[in-house]
């Protein structure tokens, strides 16, 4: 139970941060072209910190829809047996849909990580395009992407200081291991990185850390974080 009352807790606060904060800065902005029924940028790679996988994990195993139960566990390993190991480029062209994915709607929404939420765009058509491989940019919502980058950061370096893993991970390998695993709540909690084989290679955990002091230094100050500081 502690445990669940630590993931929770920390992600009540994450998400919530992130909506209210993200609610108020999008007012001077256009309104983005996202809603319910497009998923068009579900094929993306998606990555996660440890919470977040546990999370899901933990939606999944009780997770039942109007249509009858659902077996996500399924569908979440015949996805990693395709996508595991691509980086984010190979995972574009590939195309591979989100397995959590049915009929335009997102299964997990209501525990989506944040890296689904910080991602918000202006242009639908231009979410297609790059879908396609048409485009390489895509006109995209800066309070998401800024309050992603500044919460999930936060987040990151406060698992740090507390002797937790604070990895990102990619979610589809980290998640199957977790079904795989009941006991990775309990082991992560005790300081393990049970999702070591899913962390994604390309963050560098030194320039991580920089930034986890950067972030600390200024909170401590009571200064503002610039935009473009935190990716």
């Amino acid at each position: 139970m502690p445990d669940i009352l630590l993931i929770d807790g920390l992600l009540s606060q994450a998400f919530s941060s992130f909506e209210g904060n993200v609610e108020r800065e999008a007012q001077d902005y256009p309104a983005i072209a996202c809603h319910k029924g497009c998923a068009t940028c579900c094929t993306l790679r998606v990555t996660a910190t440890a919470p977040e996988v546990l999370l899901i994990a933990r939606y999944i195993a009780w997770a039942k829809f109007a249509d009858g139960e659902i077996n996500l566990a399924k569908r979440v390993a015949k996805a990693n047996q395709q996508t595991c190991g691509l980086d984010e480029a190979q995972r574009v062209k590939l195309r591979r849909r989100c397995p959590f994915i049915m009929q335009g709607a997102c299964l997990i929404y209501p525990v989506r990580p944040l890296a689904c939420r910080g991602h918000a765009c202006y242009d639908k058509q231009a979410c297609v395009d790059a879908a396609a491989g048409r485009v390489e940019r895509i006109p995209i919502s800066e309070p998401h992407r800024l309050f992603r980058g500044l919460i999930q950061n936060a987040m990151q370096s406060a698992l740090r200081d507390s002797g937790y893993a604070w990895s990102l991970y990619e979610l589809n390998q980290a998640l199957q291991l977790a079904l795989n695993d009941e006991s990775c709540d309990r082991r992560w909690a005790g300081g393990e990185e049970v999702f070591a084989p899913a962390r994604i290679a390309e963050v560098n955990p030194e320039e991580m850390g920089k930034v986890f002091e950067q972030i600390k230094f200024r909170a401590s100050s009571d200064a503002e974080i610039a935009p473009g500081t935190l990716h």
